[in-house]
C-alpha cells in the first residue's frame, strides 16, 4: 500500500505499555487491517539530539516517530523537536510537508504547509478528546476523537485509541496533517499523561 492514509476513516492505537513506553502507533481501517505503523526513530544521532532533559514529559522531552508500511516502506516521519510548541511531519526523503504550531497549549494548534504558509488549524476541545481540522478559512476537514479507556488505563498505560475521519476531498498537504494529527495531538497532549 503506498498511502496508508488514503481511506478517509481510520484508527490511531498506541499499545497497552507502561508508562514509559510510548511513541509507537498502529495505523488501522475498519477492517482492522494494519495500514502502518509508527516507532521511535532508531537513529542514534538524531535520537540523542532528540532526547530532553526530564524524560517523559510532552512539554520537554523531544522525539520522532517513522511510520512505515507493513513492508517496511517509510511514509513520512513526525518530529517533535521543541515540545509542545513545534511539531513537523516529513516525507520519506525529509522534505518538510508541514507543520502544527501551537497558537494556545492544549486548546489551539495552527497548521502550515512546508514552505510556512497557514492552511489550517486544530481546535482541541477542554477534556482534550475531539480534534476539529479545519482549513484556513475555517471549514471543517476533518475530526479527530480520542476514546476514553478508563481511568486505570488512562493513568497507568500509554494506551490511547483516536478515530480519525478525513471529510475528502481535502487538498494537500492539509490532508496528510489532518491524518496525522492524532499522532501529533498523543505526542503533544497525552503521551506522558501528565495533567497540565
Amino acid at each position: 500500500m503506498s498511502d496508508p492514509f488514503s481511506s478517509s476513516a481510520f484508527r490511531v492505537e498506541q499499545p497497552r505499555r507502561g508508562p514509559f513506553g510510548k511513541s509507537r502507533y498502529k495505523v488501522i481501517d475498519d477492517d482492522d487491517t494494519l495500514l502502518a505503523t509508527a516507532a521511535p526513530v532508531d537513529d542514534e544521532g538524531r535520537a540523542k539530539a532528540m532526547r530532553g532533559v526530564l524524560p517523559g514529559k510532552s512539554n520537554l522531552d523531544a522525539r520522532a516517530v517513522q511510520l512505515t508500511t507493513p513492508d517496511g516502506k517509510s511514509v513520512l516521519t513526525v518530529e517533535k523537536p521543541r515540545g509542545r510548541d513545534y511539531t513537523e511531519v516529513l516525507g520519506p526523503e525529509e522534505d518538510v510537508i508541514g507543520s502544527f504550531v501551537t497558537e494556545r497549549v492544549g486548546r489551539r494548534y495552527v497548521v502550515y504547509d512546508g514552505d510556512g504558509t497557514l492552511i489550517g488549524a486544530v481546535d482541541v476541545d477542554v477534556p482534550r478528546t475531539n480534534f476539529e481540522v479545519t482549513d484556513k478559512d475555517g471549514a471543517k476537514v476533518a475530526h479527530v476523537r480520542k476514546k476514553w479507556a478508563g481511568l486505570a488505563t488512562h493513568l497507568l498505560t500509554t494506551a490511547d485509541k483516536y478515530t480519525v475521519e478525513i471529510h475528502d476531498p481535502v487538498p494537500e498537504p492539509l490532508r496528510t496533517m489532518a491524518a496525522v494529527t492524532a499522532i501529533v495531538m498523543d505526542m503533544s497532549l497525552h503521551e506522558s499523561k501528565e495533567v497540565t
